[in-house]
């Protein structure tokens, strides 16, 4: 079970920063051996990963190097130490097209990506594009601590079948994670990963917080 853990541009809630955060994943990782990721801001990619914690960005854009102001480019979080990338995030939509250059520039990078969608059609449509993963994401229930799984369970199923009418690729879930009896439901429903953020970062300790939701399965 993969936990990837987003940052978002939120502080913890115990006042520490992004790389105290990846620290505390990285321990969780190895203290575990389960498969623990995180997603800070742009700009605290390159401490995140010198912690030793699998590090993704929140996001790229399509772009080459060039004239492309305010734009994120995959080389540049690469370069950073970022080993992958999320694409589409609800709060960072993007068109298909654009999705697909995100992802071709992503690849050219050796980037892991992961797109998010909002429902099982538009997990099955990214699933077709052939990212590393897609992961659904109701966004009515993000931030609300109401997980999917217990929100609207046939969502993740349906999302798993649609996925894997297309594409062997894994599918994801999030929104409302903060336990881990949210994390070994997703996983019966046919999660591979989970897809958190403040369940872990605005916790009074992200470090119990995360071993909770992976000590689960």
């Amino acid at each position: 079970m993969f936990l990837l853990v987003n940052l978002k541009t939120y502080r913890a809630g115990t006042g520490e920063d992004a790389a105290a955060v990846a620290e505390a994943a990285r321990e969780v990782a190895d203290e575990t051996g389960a498969r623990v990721a995180v997603a800070p801001q742009a700009v605290d990619v390159p401490a995140v990963a010198e912690t030793g914690v699998e590090t993704f960005a929140q996001h790229v854009d399509g772009v080459e190097y060039g004239s492309n102001t305010g734009a994120t480019h995959a080389g540049a979080v690469a370069d950073a130490g970022a080993d992958g990338t999320l694409i589409n995030h609800s709060e960072r939509r993007l068109r298909l097209a654009d999705i697909d250059a995100s992802l071709r520039r992503a690849r050219e990078e050796s980037l892991e990506t992961v797109v998010c969608a909002n429902n099982p059609a538009q997990s099955a449509a990214a699933a077709t594009l052939e990212p590393d993963a897609v992961a659904v994401e109701p966004p009515e229930l993000i931030g609300t601590g109401t997980p999917v799984s217990k929100a609207d369970p046939d969502i993740i199923t349906d999302t798993v079948d649609r996925v894997s009418s297309v594409s062997d690729v894994p599918v994801l879930c999030g929104a409302g994670i903060t336990s881990g009896e949210d994390v070994e439901a997703a996983k019966e429903l046919g999660a591979e990963g989970v897809l958190v953020a403040s369940g872990v970062v605005k916790a009074k300790s992200p470090r119990e917080a995360m071993l909770d939701l992976v000590t689960a399965v």
